[in-house]
């Protein structure tokens, strides 16, 4: 789960990460009446989108008055802003950060996340802070620092002071860019962080260290223990069809592509994404419908992935274990009946009860359900009818 940077900003500052002083604004008029009682020479006005590189995109000004303020508001607010994150479609900004200038003397990098291969929590530093940490590391790979911190005994102070000297902190700072780490490492512990990062971490001509920016993400399966942060999500920041298939409980990520798969088990779902792009096609999602499937939960599914005009071919490839072939059956043909099928759906059942399913979908004789004896049958058939859906559909003919 994601947040806006002004909510992440809070979180820091609840546990003692210096920030600049801001509000969020959702008017020109609340814009500018909050950079008034501000009262500072510079105001930062910034588009909050779940998205990074937004100052290349125009979205982050630096007002001199009131009224400057108010213009980059009312420029701002409703504009489709286009980041290397967002895609080409973009997305839309409904809510500005007003904050306070910073009197930035150098600008820094730092973020915890968690290497899976090693089963430990990286700290991640690099004095090339405010470009984007990707375009470093393929450029200049050397000049990014990491500390592995095991998670039983927790970032250790040699840790923090051997990352602060690497990244070049003065020693007038270090104590206090080491703080900054230390605190930093418990917000991301204790909120269940996936990812925590500040780019920029500022040092101010003042000597002060501060967060100039932030992005708190949080791991979807500890949300439980947090509910004050699912009160922070924005779900009109969201893809509509994952927010649908999280509360139908589906584990659902879009892809955009035009050929849907619904598949049961991760492994499984990844294979099944690599197998349509080795046929030539674009996967439209990731879907797991898990091991606890019901017709009802599988008619949703189809639901979901037809909400919109991205899909033209549905490839359903189960390997029935815990799910049953003929549980996923009837749930095409129920969907079929009450979802309706847009587009060609290409089933490959194996596994558990997969006679049974098989004997479903034949006697049901639902139109635009095919039949794939093979996974890489199934894929190919997928992108060969998607494309013709697409194509026909370009046309005028229909499917």
């Amino acid at each position: 789960m994601n947040i806006h940077e002004y909510q992440s900003k809070q979180i820091l500052k609840w546990y003692g990460i210096n920030v600049p002083n801001g509000q969020p604004a959702f008017s020109p008029e609340e814009a500018a009446r909050i950079a008034k009682d501000l009262g500072t020479p510079v105001a930062v006005v910034k588009a909050q989108i779940y998205a990074g590189g937004r100052g290349k995109a125009g979205g982050v000004k630096l007002a001199h008055n009131i009224d400057e303020v108010k213009y980059f508001a009312s420029q701002l607010l409703g504009k489709r802003l286009v980041t290397h994150q967002t895609g080409p479609e973009g997305k839309v900004v409904n809510r500005l950060l007003i904050e306070e200038g910073s009197d930035i003397e150098k600008e820094y990098y730092l973020s915890f996340v968690i290497d899976r291969k090693t089963a430990q929590v990286v700290m991640m530093g690099s004095a090339e802070g405010g470009m984007e940490i990707e375009k470093v590391a393929a450029e200049m790979p050397d000049r990014i620092f990491t500390e592995y911190i095991d998670p039983a005994t927790g970032l250790m102070p040699f840790q923090a002071k051997k990352l602060a000297y690497r990244m070049g902190f003065k020693k007038e700072v270090l104590n206090k860019a080491m703080d900054l780490m230390e605190k930093l490492y418990t917000v991301f512990v204790e909120k269940d962080c996936s990812l925590a990062e500040i780019n920029p971490m500022v040092v101010t001509k003042e000597n002060t260290v501060v967060a100039l920016d932030a992005k708190l993400n949080f791991d979807d399966s500890a949300l439980f223990r947090h509910p004050d942060i699912v009160a922070l999500r924005d779900e009109s920041e969201e893809d509509p069809k994952e927010s649908a298939a999280a509360k139908a409980s589906l584990s659902y990520v879009n892809l955009g592509g035009d050929v849907a798969c619904m598949v049961n088990g991760a492994g499984l779902a990844m294979a099944t994404v690599d197998i349509i792009k080795f046929y030539g096609g674009e996967p439209a999602n990731f879907l797991d419908v898990g091991g606890d499937s019901t017709v009802e939960k599988i008619a949703e599914a189809f639901r979901i992935m037809q909400s919109d005009d991205q899909v033209h071919s549905i490839f359903v490839n189960i390997f029935g274990g815990i799910n049953k072939c003929d549980v996923i059956a009837g749930g095409i043909v129920e969907a079929a009946k009450v979802v309706g099928l847009k587009v060609p759906v290409i089933a490959r059942l194996d596994g558990t009860n997969v006679e049974q399913g098989r004997a479903i979908l034949a006697e049901a004789k639902v139109p635009q359900v095919y039949m794939a004896p093979h996974m890489t049958d199934g894929a190919k058939l997928a992108v060969e009818l998607a494309a013709k859906h697409k194509a026909a559909g370009k046309s005028g003919k229909g499917a």
